[in-house]
């Protein structure tokens, strides 16, 4: 599944992952989240997605700088080769 550049975002109950050349980082989200349905923007670790709420579509902003410098990985590092984000669930 995983293209060249492009890291996929998904959720799964209560919590979020995002997936990058074998890496998955999990996170969080609010229970009411039923799915992400587009990335709408893609910002070196800034995303603006559209996403499906039990009350209805909403935009939201994930910022994973925060996320992953709390898992003592380097955002410059780890963000760089990273081109887009898609949303894929299985």
């Amino acid at each position: 599944m995983e293209k060249s550049g492009i890291a996929y975002l998904s959720s799964k109950g209560r919590y979020s992952s995002f997936t990058f050349s074998g890496e998955v980082i999990r996170f969080m989200t609010s229970p009411r989240l039923i799915r992400y349905e587009k990335v709408k923007e893609w910002d070196n670790g800034y995303i603006e997605v559209l996403a499906r709420y039990a009350h209805g579509n909403e935009e939201e902003s994930i910022d994973l700088v925060p996320i992953l410098e709390n898992l003592c990985i380097d955002p410059g590092i780890f963000l760089r080769p990273i081109k887009k984000v898609e949303v894929a669930y299985e």
